[in-house]
């Protein structure tokens, strides 16, 4: 079901070689693995499928970022394992903020190792009262001599105990706002970070909370300037966030795949599920709704790869959608599908619970929403308005 011809008109041969090399992938050494039912088989398997991507170099499609690529990644990856795209994304989700603030000594020590595999990365934004409001972030950041002293905590960071190093924001000038958000790597064994507790989600995948006490961090692993972490990590979002369209669209496609099989073979009231007029409308609806997402994943993904100057809109229209639509479409894979669709071992209940986050993570539905909004807002107004 994922056939890059539909979606031809955004790619170049590159993008349909490369998806053609991730499925292979895919199908090689990821199809393979038992899926993974509790956090600890999670954690561990996480590390197995950092080497797997690492030896294959998928993540150097980050650096620089071609987005159209890493759209197709995510795509393939979610088709097959959740869990294998989340590795991925996280691998360049942590990384990004390195490069996009020109830190050439930590890009050429870090960026290398994260896209062999040889270090895990994360991105710890996130706080216990700081989700889509970035700029009420508690974590703070006191410049001490050539350090910067680190007190606060992080919550519902992907990676978290797992990872060897992470892009920290902390506030630096707490009556700033926004603008007073810094950004730094903090390598995960620097004293004063500790790992506070594992948090399990309903489809298992690393996550945790990070506490920061008195952590010590020299002022070279600040990301750009002081003040400059806001921007790091919104441009971070923005830029990767078509990405988790792509993943959805891959989950939703993977679930119409299941239902398509299941109701040819599936005999009720002496026919196939497949020959009744209701079934029929509703593989019709997911098809549309699939092939709709990815357009639109599309579109936003090759906007930016050719330079536009901005794509928020694109972007924030591509995950509101594919993610919203995914949910639906694995919803009603997993109703065609009947009691077998609810069954934890029934590959449309494992995507029923990993497509839930998506639409949270890296900017809610609602938030994208609004960035849309006002976009068509201020696309009317007048000069002097």
């Amino acid at each position: 079901m994922l056939d890059t011809s539909a979606v031809g008109a955004f790619l170049e041969a590159r993008h349909h070689q490369l998806a053609t090399t991730v499925a292979e992938l895919v199908a090689r050494e990821v199809a393979p693995l038992p899926v993974a039912h509790d956090d600890a088989t999670a954690r561990a398997q996480a590390r197995e499928l950092l080497g797997v991507l690492g030896r294959a170099g998928l993540a150097a499609h980050a650096h620089p970022l071609d987005l159209r690529a890493c759209s197709v990644i995510r795509e393939r990856l979610a088709w097959e394992s959740p869990l294998a795209d989340e590795v991925f994304a996280l691998q360049c989700l942590g990384s990004t903020p390195i490069t996009l603030a020109g830190a050439t000594e930590l890009a050429a020590a870090l960026v290398p190792k994260v896209v062999s595999g040889e270090l895990m990365a994360a991105f710890a934004m996130t706080e216990p009262d700081a989700g889509s409001d970035v700029a009420s972030l508690c974590t703070q950041a006191r410049r001490d001599g050539g350090d910067y002293v680190l007190d606060g905590k992080k919550t519902l960071i992907s990676n978290a105990g797992l990872a060897d190093f992470y892009t920290v924001f902390a506030k630096t000038d707490p009556a700033a706002g926004h603008r007073g958000i810094s950004c730094f790597v903090v390598d995960a064994d620097t004293p004063g970070l500790r790992f506070e507790r594992a948090l399990e989600l309903s489809a298992p995948h690393p996550l945790g909370d990070l506490a920061f006490e008195a952590c010590r961090v020299p002022a070279s692993r600040r990301l750009g300037k002081e003040g400059d972490g806001f921007r790091l990590g919104m441009s971070t979002l923005d830029a990767l966030r078509t990405t988790v369209a792509a993943a959805a669209c891959g989950m939703a496609a993977r679930a119409l795949d299941e239902a398509l099989t299941h109701v040819e073979r599936r005999q009720q009231f002496g026919a196939r599920l497949a020959t009744l007029a209701l079934v029929q409308h509703k593989l019709a609806a997911m098809a549309i709704e699939l092939t709709a997402a990815r357009l639109l994943v599309y579109r936003a993904a090759a906007a930016r790869d050719a330079g536009a100057p901005r794509v928020s809109l694109e972007c924030a229209m591509a995950k509101a959608y594919a993610t919203e639509a995914a949910q639906r479409i694995i919803d009603t894979a997993v109703q065609l599908c009947g009691g077998r669709g609810v069954l934890r071992e029934s590959k449309v209940d494992q995507l029923y619970r990993a497509i839930r986050p998506l639409r949270i993570y890296e900017g809610t539905t609602d938030i994208q929403h609004l960035v849309i909004a006002r976009a068509l807002l201020e696309g009317r107004r007048q000069p002097g308005d």
